[in-house]
């Protein structure tokens, strides 16, 4: 779960990072929680360094001026364990959170949005004003595409607004289907993420 939200984190940012937060909930903050920081940061930073692990992250962040802290929290006030990454950048700071639900790594939150989505080898990240017909449209140009859904997955601050959607895909969706995803109305992001 803590290499899989780093790596969900990492493809997410853009520009420089400057700090990376860890924050532990529940049972998973009574562990050793180094280890699980350290795949964490690993995660984050694979998209722009290649060759790093576990073991070199901590080393290499500190050599790039990235601030790196852990808090824990004995309880979570909704799972038995919550992970918590927030990645303060040039530009702000982004959030995911993700939990273990039988075995299973799962994402639980991002942008401060509630949802429930399972990693997929390859998935499409789509943040939306949440508007009638923006399923329809986005089912419509994967079948397009002859991109087939694996997952669909929905968070939303509420009717109308702000919106994220999760999809796992069985084929690997090119940058042309996205730019038509991008293209569609209300859709303020869309990109590739891979796990």
């Amino acid at each position: 779960l803590a290499e899989r939200l780093g790596a969900f984190a990492g493809q997410m940012i853009d520009v420089e990072i400057k700090a990376v937060e860890l924050a532990y909930e529940g049972e998973v903050a009574q562990l050793n929680t180094r280890p699980l920081t350290a795949a964490a940061l690993a995660g984050v930073m694979r998209p722009v360094l290649a060759e790093i692990n576990m073991v070199s992250a901590p080393a290499v962040a500190r050599e790039r001026g990235v601030t790196v802290t852990e808090s824990k929290q004995d309880d979570s006030p909704v799972f038995e364990s919550l992970v918590r990454i927030t990645v303060t950048t040039t530009m702000g700071k982004r959030s995911f959170a993700g939990t273990v639900v039988a075995g299973t790594p799962r994402i639980v939150e991002v942008k401060g949005m509630e949802l429930d989505a399972p990693f997929s080898p390859t998935m499409l990240y789509v943040n939306n004003q949440d508007k009638p017909g923006f399923i329809g449209a986005v089912g419509a140009l994967l079948a397009d595409a002859r991109v087939n859904i694996a997952t669909f997955n929905l968070g939303r601050v509420a009717a109308g607004e702000d919106a994220i959607c999760l999809i796992g895909v069985d084929q690997e969706p090119d940058e042309g289907l996205v730019g038509r995803i991008r293209a569609l109305p209300h859709v303020k992001e869309a990109r590739i993420l891979r796990f």
